[in-house]
């Protein structure tokens, strides 16, 4: 009995084993499994997990908007996929919490900014929160607008991203109601940022920063710092899927009929009450734009001489100057103009000139209605889509110098120069209104434009610097000239 009770145990013994090894096999597997999601989430797992020995995964792999095509179908055709560079490691000095103020490209290049000074202090960024409370009342998140899965796992090895705070510092920030948060000094070099961010970091553990435009300066900064902010703008902001798809479906409606240029037309009523041009407005217009300039107390400017404004070239042109500009420059009338803006204040009756000179006038509305109408009262991604249908266009031509009109300008250029006119405001309504009076014939009108613009289409050119005069300076995102492929006579500092 007793040698049967042996053999019993020893044909239970390989059992055993088997099961302990299917179990260990079964742990594991799901260790590799929470190791690989890790490696671009920013889960709170175990830290045991995050070093486990034994876990061989496929890196994460990320794929390049170049590398994306547009297909039949508009589907994606993925070409070669790039795996990801190792996380950078480093000792956290603490998190950085950002509120981008403003509108969609003005928070694009305030993003950069701020993933470029966490990335130099040595901080762990939280995913940068939109502005909702300005004059468009966007309520989208930084998800519904860029690809934030992306965003986190292509700037890995620079700076560690996360959507929130990890628990701890959440729940300490949320029950005891206190985080601190301050706007950092404009036109600032790193650093300030240094002496000035960091111990508060340091101190704090988490620091917010609530206003973000222009927190960093143009020029004066290292040649890595600059080409970490061309990083960050053309490689790791990426739209969400869906934009891009209706983004790339609207540039394919427009190149199977032809050419197009897309015009800027800064022409929206929010526009004119701040800037307080009202050429061309009725005096009950007028009156309407200047009520809603008081009604902001942001907009700090409020006694406005319209005349003297425009005459300095410092208002946007109107859809009737705009046209006589197109057609001085010798634009083909049968050219599609897409016009990448909000509505137009004073509806049909201001865009009368403009599309009776050319009768190919499209908006994103008109070209895809059915699509347009989901992303319909949320501003920022319908700017979006404009962003993606301006880079794509023949000519890009804005009738102010804003925001949009500067980060596409330089994103232009990035892409190979690609023609961009900068229309010389003050320059064109001292013509137009010599043309009006009758002491500038047509003639002599059209070669003026002409031939004071051959040298402002987006082409090869360093920044203007001005020392003290950040604002008056060229904008780093409208010419970042140190990540682009220049001329050898402009290569040399």
């Amino acid at each position: 009995m007793g040698g049967g009770g042996g053999k019993s145990e020893k044909a239970r013994r390989p059992a055993r084993v088997r099961l302990w090894v299917a179990r260990a096999s079964t742990v594991l597997l799901w260790t590799c499994v929470v190791h690989y999601f890790t490696a671009f989430q920013e889960l709170w797992a175990p830290s045991v997990l995050m070093i486990w020995p034994g876990c061989v995964t496929e890196p994460h792999v990320v794929q390049r908007p170049s590398e994306l095509l547009a297909v039949a179908g508009g589907e994606r055709a993925a070409a070669q996929a790039v795996a990801l560079p190792p996380k950078r490691i480093y000792k956290n000095n603490g998190y950085l919490m950002v509120s981008c103020n403003g509108g969609l490209n003005q928070m694009r290049a305030a993003i950069c900014d701020m993933v470029t000074i966490a990335r130099y202090l040595n901080v762990t960024l939280i995913v940068p929160e939109l502005d909702k409370t300005s004059f468009w009342a966007d309520p989208s998140e930084f998800q519904d607008i860029f690809d934030v899965d992306h965003f986190i796992a292509s700037l890995r090895d620079e700076v560690r991203i996360l959507r929130q705070l990890p628990p701890r510092l959440k729940r300490r920030v949320e029950m005891g109601g206190f985080l601190r948060s301050m706007p950092p000094v404009s036109w600032s070099d790193i650093s300030y940022y240094h002496h000035q961010i960091l111990p508060l970091i340091r101190k704090y553990k988490v620091l917010h920063l609530n206003r973000t435009d222009a927190r960093l300066a143009n020029n004066g900064l290292a040649m890595e710092i600059q080409k970490l902010r061309c990083r960050v703008n053309y490689a790791a902001l990426r739209f969400t899927p869906e934009i891009e798809k209706l983004g790339r479906r609207l540039v394919q409606v427009l190149r199977r009929n032809g050419p197009f240029i897309v015009l800027h037309l800064r022409y929206e009523m929010d526009m004119l009450a701040f800037s307080g041009c009202t050429h061309g407005c009725s005096n009950e217009e007028a009156e309407e734009l200047t009520r809603m300039r008081y009604a902001y107390p942001w907009w700090k400017e409020k006694v406005i001489d319209s005349d003297v404004k425009r005459r300095d070239g410092f208002c946007p042109l109107t859809p009737e100057e705009t046209a006589m500009v197109l057609k001085a420059l010798g634009i083909d009338r049968n050219y599609q103009v897409y016009i990448a803006a909000g509505e137009i204040y004073g509806g049909q009756r201001r865009m009368d000139a403009l599309t009776s000179a050319y009768p190919n006038v499209v908006r994103k509305e008109t070209l895809l209605p059915s699509d347009i109408r989901l992303f319909q009262n949320h501003s920022s991604q319908m700017a979006a889509l404009d962003y993606m249908v301006s880079l794509e266009s023949d000519i890009f031509i804005p009738t102010y110098d804003g925001n949009m009109a500067k980060v596409v300008e330089g994103h232009r250029r990035y892409l190979g120069f690609k023609k961009t006119v900068l229309l010389d405001r003050k320059l064109i309504v001292g013509l137009v209104d010599q043309y009006k009076n009758g002491t500038l014939s047509w003639t002599d009108f059209s070669s003026a434009v002409k031939a004071s613009h051959t040298s402002r289409m987006g082409e090869p050119s360093r920044r203007l610097v001005i020392p003290d005069k950040p604002k008056e300076e060229d904008y780093f995102y409208a010419n970042p000239h140190e990540c682009l492929h220049q001329p050898d006579h402009l290569s040399v500092l």
